[in-house]
């Protein structure tokens, strides 16, 4: 496994040397084919042949089982209310580099071949020639240059920028040097970028089509904004505009305008506000082939039912209609239900692999604005007596029927990364010694009920978010957390809400606290490091003032000395351009978050399963989950149904 993992991070793109993917001889262009459901198109005059629409060197998709056939819908399923990330994990995987299926490499991919310097400060991405958006319009340089100068550089559409485009705080620099080519960038080494890139933050130079988004944005059409705004009431001015045509970290509204041209294999036409379900249909000028020429992907459709029930979701696998499923039904509780369901449900249940650092964290917001509750939240010691309150073995058995072991969030014991202090500091259940944190902290007075005051000599009451996410039990979890900190005196008061809502409060930095998952157990450890720092704006917001400030130092807040020591130390891991000094930094830094012990994880997770049916074939198993490594997309578009016809 270790050695696994270490291939897994090493600089497969050569310093100083171009590389083209090479994953297969690709047709002559006469030899292509294209999907039965686009042949009328082609012959009405209103689609181009397969040939015009690919690019001049398509990307060839390597088959895991062999050629696929054409046709189908893929049925799967959304819980309802923020739960678009599923759309975006089917879907949208497509970036300038990717991972192999594996992860043991990053390959170009829209890109067609990638040249780093030998200090890692700059890197040259070769455009696919011909490659088109969804629409038909070219995709080129200019499209990534009205990312970088009129997005990523405008602080209107950009306050924050996203740390996988800045070094020590200091961002990339882009330039266009032919209409095929355009250079990033650094003004220090940034050993770990191909693998950021490819990691699924690195989406966003390639999500904005200039020819469609320039004339929502002042720049290009200053007289023409009043006229698009009164037809969009709704948005106050063109920023608000224009983030609602696109979304850089796709929420929702990414998956509402079925205007907007993109090169994912599948173009939404059935948006994300309907409130059944949310359809996509194959994009007729998508850019990869299989060895043989045919135009991927196989599937013509997929189709998520939104349910508000997980129940539901249960329901329709053991009848048989849903094709695929992870989140949510991947609940221990549930395995023996679908597995004794699979014959009548014809699907089976395959291993999900690459399992988060932790299944549920605790998250207290270290910037919360109530200045009582920031002091004690950022007092580690307040921090202690909550997590040795906990009697993480009982949650494991009550809610996680046995499936887990107590941990706080590290890597897991299997990787090259793990931290035996990072991972089993302070998880014993000691609710005495927890009493005696708490008394020495200051919080040693307390009501007629036996909850402790604060200074201000009020109860000291923490509010939980709770989102009921993943199939992990949320609710169930934070209810015996909220006993145990009862019985140390600590008053928890927990509010039920959906991931929209969750997404929204957290975002404003208006929560006191949450329960979430964290990413950084295998893989991704190096890569996706949010749950060791304060980091970037996806999903774990502990601290998110000072995510800010360590992306752009000009942003956010100014964090306290031991966590900008920590952050300098997450520099040295970017800089390092060899696998031993990128092992031995990430060392340093991981010794350092378990110095700084930022948030309190209960459980380190087991195995995963997911639902597939039968007759699906290409799919690369165990399929790999975590963080944003998207997920089933970068096999997705060679997944067919096995089965004639019909």
């Amino acid at each position: 496994m270790r050695s696994a993992d270490r291939r897994s991070l090493s600089w497969h793109l050569f310093l100083g040397t171009a590389l083209a993917l090479s994953v297969g001889s690709s047709a002559l262009a006469a030899d292509y084919r294209q999907a039965p459901m686009l042949d009328a198109k082609v012959s009405d005059g209103s689609l181009p042949p397969v040939a015009e629409r690919l690019p001049a060197d398509p990307f060839v998709e390597t088959l895991i089982n062999g050629t696929g056939r054409y046709g189908g819908n893929l049925r799967t399923t959304i819980l309802g209310g923020g739960d678009q990330y599923n759309i975006t994990r089917t879907i949208a995987n497509e970036t300038l580099v990717r991972w192999t299926p594996d992860w043991t490499k990053t390959v170009p991919s829209i890109a067609e071949s990638v040249e780093a310097s030998p200090d890692a400060k700059t890197f040259t991405f070769k455009l696919r020639r011909g490659m088109r958006w969804s629409d038909g319009a070219p995709f080129n340089a200019d499209d990534i240059m009205f990312w970088y100068e009129d997005v990523f550089s405008n602080p209107a559409l950009t306050p924050s920028k996203n740390p996988t485009f800045t070094v020590a705080g200091k961002p990339v620099v882009v330039e266009k040097i032919d209409d095929q080519t355009v250079v990033f960038r650094f003004e220090s080494p940034y050993g770990l970028f191909l693998q950021q890139l490819a990691y699924g933050q690195g989406h966003a130079p390639i999500i904005y089509p200039k020819h469609y988004l320039s004339q929502f944005h002042e720049k290009y059409n200053k007289e023409g904004i009043p006229a698009l705004l009164a037809k969009n009431p709704s948005v106050g001015d063109w920023v608000s505009l224009f983030n609602s045509k696109v979304s850089p970290n796709f929420q929702p509204v990414y998956w509402q305008n079925l205007e907007l041209p993109t090169l994912n294999p599948w173009v939404l036409t059935v948006p994300y506000a309907d409130q059944d379900r949310v359809v996509a249909s194959r994009n007729p000028y998508y850019w990869k082939v299989d060895p043989a020429g045919n135009q991927l992907p196989y599937l013509d459709t997929i189709t998520w039912a939104k349910l508000d029930d997980v129940q539901l979701m249960l329901l329709r696998a053991t009848s048989g209609e849903l094709d695929y499923a992870f989140r949510h039904i991947n609940n221990s509780t549930y395995k023996s239900v679908l597995y004794d369901a699979q014959e009548q449900g014809h699907y089976r249940l395959m291993d999900v692999a690459d399992l988060p650092a932790n299944d549920a964290t605790l998250l207290l917001n270290l910037n919360v604005q109530d200045p009582i509750k920031n002091a004690l939240f950022n007092n580690k010691d307040f921090r202690i007596a909550l997590s040795h309150a906990i009697n993480r073995q009982d949650i494991i058995d009550l809610v996680y029927v046995g499936q887990g072991a107590p941990s706080q969030v590290g890597p897991l014991p299997e990787h090259e990364l793990y931290n035996e202090r990072l991972s089993n500091q302070y998880i014993e259940y000691d609710p005495e010694q927890s009493k005696q944190i708490l008394d020495r902290i200051g919080l040693d007075k307390k009501d007629a009920q036996g909850f402790r005051l604060g200074p201000d000599g009020k109860r000291f009451t923490i509010t939980f978010m709770v989102a009921d996410v993943f199939g992990l039990s949320y609710p169930d979890i934070m209810q015996m957390v909220q006993q145990y900190a009862a019985e140390v005196g600590l008053d928890i008061q927990i509010r039920t809400t959906d991931r929209a809502r969750l997404n929204s409060m957290w975002y404003a930095n208006e929560q006191d606290a949450y329960i979430w998952n964290c990413v950084g157990g295998r893989a991704e450890a190096y890569t996706d490091v949010r749950c060791y720092m304060p980091f970037q704006k996806a999903d774990i917001f502990f601290a998110s003032k000072w995510a800010d400030w360590y992306a752009n130092h000009s942003k956010g807040e100014e964090p306290p000395a031991p966590v900008k020591e920590h952050m300098a130390l997450y520099d040295k891991v970017n800089e390092a351009v060899t696998d031993e000094a990128r092992l031995a930094a990430m060392k340093v830094y991981l010794e350092k978050a378990a110095d700084n012990f930022y948030t309190i994880g209960i459980s380190r997770p087991m195995p995963k399963y997911a639902l597939i049916n039968r007759d699906i074939k290409n799919v690369f198993e165990p399929i790999p989950i975590t963080g944003n490594l998207w997920h089933p997309a970068p096999t997705l578009t060679q997944w067919y149904f096995d089965r004639p016809a019909q």
